[in-house]
């Protein structure tokens, strides 16, 4: 698989990653079977996934620990990023940005993931309540103690401000130019893909001027863009998608013609190309810095979607991709 960097210290990875999440959190737990889903990390490694991203949360903890039979075994093949910010409770999630939180959280991660080493520390979410400048410091010291390589960001979308007009990645971008001050950002994680442009408009290019690597979250839409769902066909009740805007029977039904745009791009590749692939293509020709990061608990899938690192759009492709119309239904 193509390799591509993150960061200053040019932190080697494919082009596609693995999106661990869904093996362990916010999607079906009817159809999480840690098996499976441990099979389908060793596939994404055999395939040239590198980059494998979990949080501590996702679980909680169940995750990292899902990672971790895999890493004893093949950690030297595999980019590690996990993330480190949030709490989870019965009912509700809290920020916890403190620095002697910062440094537990980052031990316990290396224990349930089994490495001496994160390759990628992100701050999953700020703490309102502490300032970033000194969550980031504590993130910086346990690069200086060699318990991390490097630090990243996941970027802020606010649900609201579409419809305002206000610039969905304001706030990020003030967090980055502050954190910056205190150590180099490597990486930074946000939403990216056919039916979200949004990074495109300013995240994007300020990474790309800084030469931070841009890991793209969502790019196949939550599996909307991959073409398998049936509108009106419902999500279990612990699904995020059942409580998405755009995952009503009305709204997916609004948006097929963006996955029948990506299907028609698709065939003129072969009949084995996928919309899937099609979606992963266009997030990879965004730029050099860009790393996809499909999520997926399915060996097959996880082949199909590293195999979308070899696909390459002609400008007939992305001229048709830029036509299709834009998303209905948002967070508004």
């Amino acid at each position: 698989m193509e390799r591509r960097t993150i960061g200053a210290g040019a932190l080697a990875v494919g082009a596609v990653g693995l999106g661990c999440m869904p093996m362990s959190w916010a999607y079906s737990t009817s159809r999480q079977r840690g098996e499976e889903s441990v099979r389908c990390v060793h596939r994404a490694l055999d395939a040239g996934s590198s980059l494998l991203d979990t949080a501590d949360m996702y679980g909680p903890f169940t995750n990292e620990l899902l990672l971790g039979r895999v890493l004893r075994e093949r950690r030297a093949e595999a980019f590690v990023s996990t993330k480190v910010g949030l709490l989870v409770g019965e009912q509700h999630i809290v920020a916890n940005g403190r620095p002697g939180y910062v440094k537990r959280a980052c031990d316990a991660s290396l224990r349930r993931l089994q490495t001496d080493v994160i390759d990628l520390y992100q701050l999953h979410r700020p703490d309102p309540e502490v300032p970033i400048e000194e969550t980031w410091g504590a993130m910086a010291e346990l690069v200086r103690a060699g318990k991390v390589r490097s630090l990243g960001l996941c970027a802020l979308g606010a649900r609201g401000g579409r419809r305002s007009g206000a610039g969905l990645y304001d706030g990020t971008l003030r967090q980055l130019q502050r954190v910056q001050q205190v150590f180099p950002v490597a990486a930074v994680e946000a939403e990216l893909s056919v039916w979200s442009p949004e990074a495109l408009r300013t995240l994007l290019p300020w990474c790309e001027a800084r030469g931070v690597g841009f890991l793209a979250a969502m790019p196949l839409g939550n599996g909307f863009l991959t073409g398998t769902l049936t509108p009106g066909e419902g999500f279990e009740p612990d699904d995020v998608r059942a409580r998405h805007p755009r995952f009503t029977a009305e709204m997916m039904a609004a948006n097929q013609p963006i996955v029948a745009g990506l299907r028609r791009v698709a065939r003129r590749h072969g009949p084995e190309v996928t919309p899937a692939q099609v979606a992963l293509a266009w997030v990879l020709s965004r730029g050099r810095h860009v790393i996809a990061l499909p999520g997926t608990k399915r060996e097959r899938f996880a082949a199909e979607n590293a195999a979308a690192a070899a696909l390459r759009l002609t400008p007939a492709d992305r001229a048709e991709i830029a036509r299709l119309p834009v998303a209905q239904g948002s967070w508004d």
